[in-house]
């Protein structure tokens, strides 16, 4: 008879499993928990104590950490030395481990558990089992996921428990164990630069191909994403998501979280074509539509409130790739699902506001980490650098322009009103390009009188803040910080434009 060590902290499917493996001449043994729900379940099951002649102790913490159990489980059983040191010391083989570890994932997901609380839950037996079984996969089956009950049952009905199969598990045996020392690593970290960085995310999803089609693409997720975010988002309607509508997406919520009045951003190739604030949901996408009503087609639209009729009636006039929101109305959903490859999608809106992990990026050979771009200019601090002074519906406007352009693009320009934009220049190689295209998109719209230019970044010369007035902008809004500054108020003053400092400057590269 085959010897098989269950020990598992999730139960489900464990008593079912325990019976088929009796089937096939398995002798059951178990510990603590695991043990007393077979029992109840009336599976014949042997005690670990039996197997080590040792009690459990110390509340548990040590029960399998003992020879007659890790021999069984590494002996190799085609090397003689092995399987004479099993029979001089009476060890039997064990075949097959089946184990699942403490949940210190999700009991450090609630926001009340205590660091000792969640120490007691960092598993030291479990994974050693695994890891030894998963070594010595040639002799032993391992398992870690209950999802995998079923194929290892039907691997023993069919005798194709293989190497190649076991080698399979193996492999699942140390990606668990990985991920789930990571999760623990960075648990308690308190450094915000370790020495070493681990990140384990899972798959969430195959994505037919990459940025172009002939690039695979494989979309992961954290183990437990943020509620607000692309990969905890919630998909009601149409066609799975491609490798760009998830940059798109992931890049539109991060915008959208800027603004707290009812809000419509429309994105287009991870850089806002349009945005619009109201009093209204309906005010705002008519604000967000006519900042740029060509670029919006194709385009992912995020609304901060949940979509209503008025509005849905208004976008389903359009091809759009993506409309996220908190929710739709059934009237609302009804009419844009009539469009059946339309992604509509919900986010938790509710932790829009909650701190964001670090940005990571991927270089070729590494990985960048950095703190998001949070900052929320102030205008308090800002420094009107000219003799003209802007007026406080300006400022107003210089803070709305500040919101958008951390998401657009360097070099970026952005011009617009207190609650829409009017014209954007994203990501050229000079500054003066961008401000043109801004100002050039922006220039035909009606409200342009009311409109601030916001940059990115500082004027490197006073050739922008020249293009920017000689085109009818009267205020200008830039971080400040070049050697040549005095050439930018210079320009400002001779040309009766109010120059704002901001102090703190928002590149996107």
């Amino acid at each position: 008879m085959r010897r098989a060590l269950l020990s598992v902290s999730d139960k489900t499917g464990i008593v079912e499993f325990a019976r088929t493996l009796i089937t096939h001449h398995f002798e059951i043994v178990s510990t603590g928990g695991t043990q007393a729900a077979l029992k109840a379940a009336s599976v014949a099951v042997t005690p670990i104590e039996d197997v080590t002649h040792f009690p459990e102790v110390l509340d548990g913490r040590v029960k399998t950490l003992n020879p007659r159990v890790f021999g069984g489980i590494l002996a190799q059983r085609e090397n003689p030395r092995h399987v004479n040191t099993l029979a001089e010391h009476a060890i039997t083989p064990i075949d097959l481990v089946c184990v699942n570890l403490y949940p210190f994932a999700q009991t450090i997901s609630d926001p009340n558990v205590t660091l000792a609380d969640a120490v007691e839950q960092i598993d030291i037996g479990g994974p050693s089992l695994i890891r030894a079984a998963a070594k010595n996969y040639r002799d032993v089956l391992v398992i870690c996921d209950p999802a995998d009950y079923d194929q290892v049952s039907h691997a023993l009905d069919t005798a194709s428990d293989d190497q190649r199969f076991r080698k399979h598990l193996a492999a699942k045996v140390f990606h668990h164990t990985a991920h789930y020392d990571a999760v623990i690593a960075n648990y308690l970290t308190d450094e915000a630069k370790p020495e070493t960085l681990t990140l384990t995310y899972k798959r969430q999803q195959a994505l037919r191909y990459g940025e172009n089609p002939q690039q695979t693409a494989t979309f992961y997720a954290d183990y437990h994403p943020a509620p607000f975010s692309i990969a905890a988002a919630k998909q009601l309607h149409g066609k799975p998501l491609s490798f760009n509508n998830i940059k798109d997406a992931d890049a539109a919520l991060g915008l959208i979280r800027e603004f707290s009045e009812p809000t419509v951003v429309a994105l287009k190739h991870m850089n806002p074509c349009g945005i619009g604030s109201a009093d209204t949901l309906e005010a705002a996408w008519d604000k967000c539509y006519a900042a740029d009503s060509m670029s919006i087609f194709g385009g992912i639209i995020v609304l901060n409130r949940p979509v209503d009729l008025a509005t849905a009636t208004k976008m389903h006039q359009l091809f759009l790739e993506i409309i996220i929101a908190p929710a739709f109305a059934d009237d609302a959903y009804d009419v844009l699902a009539k469009k059946k490859n339309l992604r509509l999608m919900t986010v938790d809106f509710t932790t829009a506001q909650a701190p964001e992990a670090d940005e990571l990026i991927s270089v070729r050979g590494g990985l960048l980490r950095q703190e998001r771009d949070n900052v929320r200019d102030d205008p308090a601090n800002f420094q009107t650098v000219s003799t003209a002074q802007p007026t406080t519906a300006q400022l107003d406007a210089i803070t709305f322009g500040l919101k958008a352009i951390k998401f657009v693009k360097s070099n970026a320009i952005v011009v617009n009103t207190p609650d829409q934009t009017l014209g954007i220049g994203p990501g050229q190689m000079n500054r003066i390009d961008a401000v043109k295209i801004a100002v050039t998109k922006a220039s035909d719209k009606p409200n342009f009188d009311q409109a601030v230019l916001v940059s990115d970044a500082f004027f490197p010369m006073d050739d922008c803040v020249a293009y920017a007035a000689e085109h009818g902008i009267k205020v200008i809004a830039e971080p400040g910080g070049s050697i040549r500054d005095k050439d930018s108020i210079a320009m400002a003053n001779k040309l009766g434009v109010a120059l704002v400092f901001t102090g703190n400057r928002h590149f996107r590269h």
